[in-house]
Parts: C-alpha cells; sequence; structure tokens
C-alpha cells in the first residue's frame, strides 16, 4: 500500500500503534502520496472551527495543491504522520524544515522545523495530538532537526496547551495578534515524566475497559450446558455481574431470543445498545468475522478464550499477528489469544468471565499468569489460603494473558499502579516481552505497594507463543536486575503465595531482628537456623514449653512486640496434649489480641498439623464482613493503607446462605465464617514449616530495606573534566568508517580518556629488544603480559611477569614466556609499567537488546566467573547504585580488609563505575564497555586494560515515544 516518495524510502519504522488517553488505540504512520483521498475524506469531517485554527482563514476545503503537499514528503525535510482508526485519519501532524526568517531549507545546517496539528473533532480530547507531537519530534531528532516553531491563535487553546504541557524548554512571543512557541526536542526530565505520566493513565485505562465493563457479549456460547463459551457465560451469570450480559451465537434458531435467562442473539451487531467487551470463544479460523463485527459494532476490547495461535506452530503465529493488527485497527486492545479469561471481585462489577467455576473472595491482592494452568493453581491456592487456613485475604483482579500478544503484564502494572483496591501485585512470568520497560514500570510500582513475582522457562526458551526480544543476559542477571527495581523475587508458586499472603496482611519490617517464641524448643531452633540462612538477625529462640498456656503466649508476644530490638515475630506452635492444654481458639485469640496492642511489627505463625488454630487465627483475624454485615474497619494491606477496607464477600449463592444460616463454620472449601476484627487488628499469616515463613519473612525483610532506600534514590554526578562534545565528535568520527567497530588501543584510551578514565600504556614487545626499549620508556619495574585470546587476564595460567625490576630479569622472563606458550607471534607480548598493588578487578557496560545499559562490576579472576560472581545495575548509575554495586559481590570483604589486609580505595572505585555509566549514557553508540583488570590500591584506582565497541544507535528507545510492541 505504501509507496516511497521524492528522495527517501519509506520510513517503515516510524509506524507504530498507540494506546490514547481513553484506553482506545490508533496508528501512526507517515503519510504518503496514496493517502490523497483519505487526506481529503478526514478534511471534510473537520469542523469550520478547527478548519480556521489551522490555516488562520476560512478554508472550506483542500485545493488540489495543497493535497499534493500535503501527501508528497521526503521523510527528511518535510514529514507528515497521521493518526489512523480503521482505514481513516483522525488525525495528523506535518513539519517543514525552516532557516533563516522562516524560509524553507534543507540539509542538517537548517536544525529547525516549523509544525502545524490538525484533529478530527469527533476524535479531541482523547490525546491523539499529544501523541502525534511525541513522534513527530522523535523523527525529528532523527533527521537532525533540534527545534520546532509553531503559529498558533490565541483562542485554539487546546492546542496551546498540547504544545505547552508537552514538558519541553520552550519560548513564547505574541506578534500580529498570532502566539509564537518556540521548543527545543531534547527530552528533558519534565517531558519524560509526561510522557511516562500519559503512557501510564492511557495503558491502565485500556486495562480498565477490559476489566470494568458495563456490558459483555459471550462469543460462542453453545445451546447446550458445557463448552468453553457456555462455561464462561455461566461463570459470569452466576458470579453476579453488575452489567449486562449477552449471548451470541450465530447457530441459534431465528426467534430464540434467550439462553438460560441471558440475552442471546446470532450476531454482536443485533444487540441494540453498547457492547464493552466480547469473550471470544469460537475456532481460531472463525476469530476474523467475529472481530470484525465487534469492531463494527464499537466493541472497546476482546478477550480471546480460542487457541490455535502462535502456541501451534509458524501458522499459528501468523495467524496471532493477524488478529492484533486486525483488532488495532478498530481501536480495540486484546486479552489473549489462549486466555483462561479475567476477573474483577469488585462489589460495583463482580466479573468472572473467566473459566474458573467459582467467583474468587475479593480482597486487595491482583494476580497475573500468563499460563492458564499456573492461574488456576494459583487461584486455587489463594482461595484455600486466603480463606480456608489462615483468614480471608482475596482477590482484586486476575488477568490470564494466555500469549499476550497485546496487553502485557507491563499494561497490567500500569492498571494496579494507581488501582486503589490493589495493594499486592503477583505475577507469574514466562517471558519478559519488554524487560526495559517493565523494570521502569516495576520500580514505580514498587514504590508504591509490593510486588512478587516468580519467572518460569527460567533456564530455556520461553512458550512458543510469547514475542519476547532477544537478550545476551543471563536469567541470573535479569533476576538481580528485576531485584535492583524493588520486584521481589521468587523461584516457586509456592513463595509467591507465601510472599504475597504476609505482604497483603502485615506491616513491612522495619529491619531484620527476628524475636522467636513458642511452645516446642526444637521447632523454635529449625526457625532460628532457617533465619541465619536467609540473612536474617534472629534472637535466641524463647521456649515457653509445651505446658504454655494461651496467656503465656499473650505476654511473651506482646513482650516480643514491645522490645525495640526486634522488628518481627515469630510464634512456633505444636499440638499439645493433656489436661489444661491450650486450646486452638485460644491459642489464636491471645496471638491476635497480642498483635492488636502492637500492630507496627509484622507477626508469623509457623504450625505444625494443627489445622485447629489454623481455622481458628482465619475466624479471630477475618477481616470480611458476614452476609448482610454492614463493612467494619480493616487493616492496611501490606503495611501501606490504614483506614481501608480489604475488600467484601461475595454474596452468598443460596446453598451457601442455607449453610451459614444453620450456624456452619466452614464454606465448601472448609473456610471460617468470617467475623471482623477489632480495629487495627492484622489478620496473621500461619505456614506449615519454618522455612517458608522465614523465607517469606526475609523477602519482606529486603522488600522493606529497599522501599526505605528508594525514598532516596541518589544523584547523577557531574564532573567537570568530562568533555562529552569531543567524545561525541570522536564516535561520530569512528563510526563514520563502517556499522560497528572494536576500537584501537589508541581510540580506546582516548574516548575514555575524555570521560577522565585514564588507561596504563601498554606498548608492544614482539622481541626482547623491544621489550628492554618500552620498558625503558616507561621506567622500571614493568610487567609483560601475554595479550593472546587464551592467555589473556588469565595470570593462573602463567602468561604475566610482574614485578621485573630491570633488564635482565626482563629478557629472562620473555624466554620463560616464548619457550613455555611458544612464539612472541603467538603470545602478543605486551610490557607495562607496574601499577600499586591491590585487587584486581573487572567493570563492564553492555548495551543489551531487551534490558537496555546494564553495568556490572566483580573480582577478576576464574574463581569469581566459575562463581557468577558479578553484580549488576542499570544504567545510569547513581552515587547510592555505585556504593551498593560495589558491596553486592559475595567476595566484596576482600576490598573492605579482610582478615587483616589493607582495605583498598572504594570510593576511587566507586568514582570509576559512575564515569562509565555516564559514558556509556551519554553515547547509546557506545555498546559495550571492559575494563579489565582494574587494579583497586589502598589509594586510587588503575585501569590495565580497556576494550569499547561501537555500534550506530537503535532508532527508537524506552525514551522515545510511546508505542505498542509491533505486529
Amino acid at each position: 500500500m505504501q509507496t516511497s516518495s521524492d528522495r527517501h524510502e519509506y520510513p517503515a519504522h516510524w509506524e507504530a500503534d498507540v494506546v490514547l488517553r481513553d484506553g482506545g488505540t490508533a496508528r501512526i504512520r507517515p503519510i504518503t502520496a496514496d493517502d490523497a483521498e483519505r487526506l481529503v475524506s478526514f478534511y471534510e469531517q473537520v469542523s469550520d472551527e478547527s478548519k480556521y485554527y489551522r490555516f488562520f482563514a476560512p478554508y472550506p476545503r483542500l485545493s488540489a495543491k495543497d493535497v499534493h503537499r500535503f501527501t508528497h514528503h521526503d521523510f527528511v525535510d518535510r514529514v507528515g504522520l497521521a493518526a489512523t482508526v480503521g482505514d481513516e485519519f483522525i488525525g495528523t501532524v506535518r513539519y517543514d524544515r525552516i532557516g533563516a526568517g522562516g524560509r524553507p531549507a534543507a540539509g542538517a545546517d537548517a536544525d529547525e522545523a516549523e509544525v502545524a496539528f490538525l484533529v478530527q473533532d469527533a476524535h479531541q480530547g482523547r490525546g491523539v495530538a499529544s501523541a502525534l507531537l511525541e513522534h513527530i519530534a522523535a523523527v525529528a531528532r532523527e533527521r537532525d532537526i533540534r527545534r520546532f516553531a509553531a503559529e498558533v491563535l490565541p483562542a485554539n487553546t487546546k492546542m496551546i496547551k498540547v504544545f505547552t504541557d508537552a514538558g519541553y524548554t520552550q519560548k513564547r512571543s505574541f506578534e500580529d495578534g498570532v502566539v509564537r512557541l518556540e521548543f527545543g526536542l531534547e527530552p528533558t526530565d519534565r517531558s519524560l515524566a509526561v510522557q511516562y505520566a500519559r503512557e501510564q493513565r492511557a495503558e491502565a485505562r485500556s486495562v480498565q475497559r477490559l476489566l470494568a465493563p458495563g456490558a459483555v457479549a459471550v462469543i460462542g456460547t453453545g445451546r447446550t450446558p458445557g463448552g468453553v463459551g457456555r462455561s464462561i457465560l455461566d461463570n459470569i451469570r452466576d458470579g453476579g455481574f453488575t452489567g449486562r450480559l449477552y449471548a451470541v451465537n450465530g447457530a441459534l434458531p431465528e426467534g430464540q431470543k434467550e439462553l438460560d435467562g441471558v440475552p442471546a442473539f446470532r450476531s454482536v451487531r443485533d444487540i441494540d445498545g453498547p457492547v464493552d467487551l466480547a469473550v471470544v470463544a469460537v475456532p481460531a479460523d472463525r476469530v476474523p468475522a467475529v472481530v470484525a463485527e465487534c469492531g463494527g459494532h464499537d466493541v472497546q476490547g476482546l478477550v480471546v478464550v480460542s487457541a490455535g495461535y502462535a502456541e501451534s506452530g509458524p501458522e499459528g503465529r501468523e495467524r496471532q499477528r493477524a488478529l492484533v493488527r486486525q483488532a488495532r485497527s478498530y481501536g480495540m486492545r486484546i486479552i489473549g489469544p489462549n486466555s483462561f479469561g479475567v476477573i474483577n471481585t469488585s462489589p460495583e462489577v463482580r466479573l468472572n468471565a473467566s473459566l474458573a467455576p467459582d467467583m474468587p473472595r475479593s480482597g486487595r491482592i491482583g494476580l497475573f499468569a500468563q499460563s492458564g494452568a499456573i492461574g488456576v493453581a494459583l487461584l486455587s491456592r489463594l482461595h484455600r489460603r486466603g480463606g480456608g487456613v489462615t483468614g480471608v485475604t482475596g482477590l482484586s483482579t486476575f488477568v490470564s494473558s494466555g500469549n499476550r500478544a497485546d496487553v502485557s503484564g507491563n499494561d497490567v502494572l500500569q492498571y494496579w499502579y494507581e488501582d486503589a483496591d490493589t495493594d499486592v501485585a503477583l505475577m507469574y512470568l514466562e517471558s519478559i516481552g519488554n524487560p526495559r520497560k517493565f523494570t521502569r514500570l516495576a520500580r514505580r510500582t514498587a514504590a508504591a505497594k509490593p510486588l512478587v513475582v516468580v519467572q518460569g522457562a527460567r533456564h530455556g526458551a520461553g512458550p512458543r507463543g510469547h514475542a519476547v526480544r532477544a537478550t545476551q543476559l543471563p536469567h541470573a542477571t535479569v533476576s538481580a536486575l528485576l531485584r535492583q527495581a524493588g520486584v521481589i523475587r521468587v523461584d516457586t508458586i509456592t513463595e509467591l503465595v507465601d510472599a504475597g499472603l504476609l505482604l497483603a496482611r502485615q506491616p513491612l519490617p522495619a529491619g531484620p531482628r527476628v524475636a522467636i517464641l513458642g511452645n516446642s524448643e526444637s521447632l523454635g531452633l529449625l526457625t532460628y537456623d532457617a533465619c541465619l540462612a536467609e540473612g536474617l538477625r534472629p534472637h535466641p529462640p524463647r521456649d515457653l514449653t509445651t505446658a504454655a498456656s494461651a496467656a503465656d503466649f499473650h505476654a511473651a508476644l506482646s513482650r516480643a512486640l514491645a522490645d525495640d530490638t526486634s522488628d518481627a515475630v515469630v510464634v512456633t506452635a505444636i499440638p499439645s496434649v493433656g489436661e489444661g492444654s491450650v486450646g486452638d481458639a485460644a491459642l489464636a485469640e491471645a496471638l491476635r489480641s497480642a498483635a492488636a496492642e502492637q500492630p507496627t511489627k509484622p507477626v508469623l505463625v509457623v504450625h505444625v498439623e494443627l489445622g485447629g488454630l489454623a481455622e481458628a487465627l482465619s475466624a479471630a483475624t477475618s477481616t470480611a464482613p458476614l452476609p448482610g454485615a454492614a463493612l467494619g474497619p480493616v487493616p492496611p494491606a501490606g503495611g501501606t493503607r490504614t483506614g481501608e477496607r480489604t475488600g467484601e464477600r461475595a454474596e452468598p449463592r443460596t446453598g451457601e446462605r442455607a449453610r451459614a444460616d444453620e450456624g456452619a463454620e466452614a464454606d465448601d472449601r472448609g473456610a471460617p465464617t468470617p467475623v471482623p476484627p477489632p480495629e487495627g487488628a492484622h489478620p496473621i499469616p500461619a505456614y506449615p514449616a519454618a522455612e517458608r515463613a522465614v523465607r517469606a519473612l526475609a523477602q519482606a525483610v529486603a522488600y522493606g530495606q529497599w522501599r526505605r532506600e528508594a525514598a532516596d534514590p541518589g544523584k547523577v554526578p557531574e564532573y567537570e573534566d568530562i568533555d562529552e562534545r569531543g567524545a561525541a565528535a570522536l564516535v561520530h568520527g569512528l563510526l563514520a568508517r563502517g556499522q560497528g567497530l572494536t576500537l584501537t588501543t589508541e581510540a580506546t584510551c582516548e574516548l575514555l580518556g575524555a570521560y577522565g578514565v585514564h588507561v596504563h600504556r601498554a606498548l608492544p614487545a614482539p622481541t626482547p629488544d623491544a621489550a628492554a626499549g618500552a620498558a625503558r620508556t616507561l621506567g622500571y619495574p614493568v610487567a609483560l603480559k601475554a595479550t593472546a585470546p587464551h592467555l589473556r587476564h588469565r595470570a593462573d595460567l602463567g602468561g604475566v611477569r610482574l614485578d621485573l625490576a630491570d633488564e635482565e630479569q626482563l629478557r629472562r622472563a620473555y624466554a620463560e614466556l616464548t619457550e613455555l606458550f611458544g612464539s612472541a607471534e603467538e603470545l602478543r607480548p605486551v610490557v607495562q609499567r607496574m601499577a600499586p598493588r591491590g585487587v584486581d578487578t573487572v567493570v563492564r557496560a553492555v548495551i543489551d537488546p531487551a534490558a537496555g545499559a546494564v553495568l556490572s562490576f566483580g573480582l577478576a579472576g576464574a574463581a569469581s566467573q566459575l562463581l557468577g560472581d558479578m553484580a549488576h545495575r542499570l544504567i545510569p548509575v547513581t552515587d547510592r547504585d555505585a556504593t551498593s554495586l560495589v558491596r553486592s559481590i559475595r567476595t566484596a570483604p576482600l576490598l573492605f580488609g579482610w582478615r587483616g589486609s589493607a582495605p583498598v580505595d572504594t570510593p576511587a572505585l566507586e568514582e570509576l563505575l559512575l564515569r562509565v555509566s555516564r559514558l556509556v549514557h551519554d553515547h547509546p553508540e557506545v555498546v559495550a564497555v571492559t575494563l579489565e583488570p582494574v587494579v583497586v590500591a589502598p589509594h586510587g584506582v588503575s585501569v590495565l586494560g580497556a576494550s569499547v565497541r561501537l555500534a550506530p544507535p537503535p532508532a527508537r528507545d524506552d525514551h522515545g515515544p510511546r508505542t505498542l510492541p509491533a505486529y
């Protein structure tokens, strides 16, 4: 369809799908000569007022000359972009490069352009102009345009607001009745903040439209019970959905108007009224026709449970791509395909559009699962442990993304971030399509509420249905970067639930000090050992003996919570036998009442085969009201809120109400009848094993520490001796010679030197005489090193000779090396002046295509490489990041005076890390830096070896305009 114009080929990489302010989607693409009719049709639908604002005069129609001008571009000096829905324009933007005096210009010498917008009146207020501005600004920067100018009538306040709200540094003037705005296009902190805020609101709104619809149509509902579509229809109806529900089946007999009491239609187009969400449960080959019908009826979003897509092979993958393209052409978003469904337990919605037969309890945990099977397992475990074991803790929302062809975990994070009904986010991920964006969103979300993630397929390829960016980083590195972003990384879904329940029910611990008390000395010792293994600081366990009464537990827990030397308490309990033994209900009440007196510290219970206590704890600390009871005050979730409700229990069906009326103590899964707790009480989580409780507590401790540190993330220092412009000129000059290259030693030293990183000279020594001459130039003592790839940085293999004090020692060492390892041509020996003794380390920076720019640090040597003892941080690194990076490796004690050795100059090392981070951040063309070894002495650091690789920067990155993943 698209053709090239004038001077440059059609820039396909400018095409992008975007989410607009109201949650709908649009496609942004360059305008070409093929768009003449679309442009004319678009202009005819624009009001006379909007035309006047665009041309400053009545302009009822475009002339043939206008149409030619607005559709023929060279994609360099003249560029036009259109926002489209379906095959129609809804907004346009163009720029024309201008020179002195505002005259048309060409070439990079003219770095200013005039920009103008026009948005169809029916689509104004949806954020179309803001999205177009982001994309046209990115195009302009790519074409070496640094400033935009725009002339706007004073009455056109909407367009003035588009420019002023964008966050760019701008200048405004008023002359001849026109407002002239000029602004630079370099992203600023404010412009990025504005862009990310708009992205968050738009993507959150797009998910909200899927989770809180006013009307739902289930397409593919069988005429008889059973089958996927019919099951979902029944689950929505039986779950008490508060909106309008429709059944759609093209095979319904003429005249059939209902299906089990639900209005039934043969096509979604026959429904008289809007449909916000369509659940599609038809065979894959019939889905395109269904999507077309939904698009024609202005359905806002789809949940596609149908299988037969990318998970089935190449043909299915292409079918999945076509599905996404088709849905986006109508402005719709998709959950799935191959999805298990979605759930929203909010009393205002009560949507169970999933294959889960029972509506989960309402609560404050958000759950996201890419796998339907794992989603079922998680729902089941949360149901059992959230209501039947340790108190009512339910779900706010559940999303099964299936193949996550469109809506992904990133979108759901955007929704949860501002969702007042979600306090803890649990995610099962089998792949991360955009780790760079996920890390950014996770950091922001984790600063507000806990985010717990378990990642499947860690040691192999992800599911066939998932589109994943290739990464060069091992899983351990990605996990470290997620932890840096505040993500609570766990390894199993059991740990996911363990941590989620603790974070949803208890306040965050203020530190790692743990008090342990209970009626079993052995269980207390197991808990003590588990605490040490997890890096906590436990106090010696207090044994209350098996004769302890409920009053003894109450008194001991009260003292432990009041003790300023403890940050959390683990209570261990085993069954007791005999007269006067403590009863389960009495013990649970004792623990609850003691915890309520000191609600600022977390309390966990480890119980061994003590079902009665678990149920008693549940009854004593439940946060949901009795059926029909008014909501009372409930505890904060995750320790971050006060005075908010945790959620409401679902209205019971007839059978459930009967059981409650009969005084039964449990629902169909054995959960006790909930009662309101006293104000300020926290539900106490119970665990069947000490190591599970302690592991969950350790994760909460680490997260609490991260939250405290995140409040002051540090800053990226400025260094006066950095020559950013000189480095940029050098990089551009080097890249002009080729697409990508590893720099020579001289170029490497020059580029690093521009950022204050100075590499010790190493002179080649192809012969013994050349080695002696190099040593005289550098000055003794010197080192002789073999730089052949198999010997480089391998002092353990004997390819290095140090502290050579004179020429005699140097020649003898040269002879030894050539005798052991071969000729000089094979060894590639060099001579280097000796650096002060210290600890050998390695510093690396790499731009990963998925994760972005990553800075890594560790000790040099085979031992560290075998252990994988490297720490990682995302670039740009702050001063606090650099400090923690140095201390994060397991061998860090060697830097701080281990076993009587002299501590080394870690501040100088941290400065080196910050300088390398600045280099890579300032120049995205620098795709890899390795400094090895870096000798950290008691005073100063010495960089003895370095390599740098350059490559052309990507056209777009995470700081570019917001886009949806391409299909």
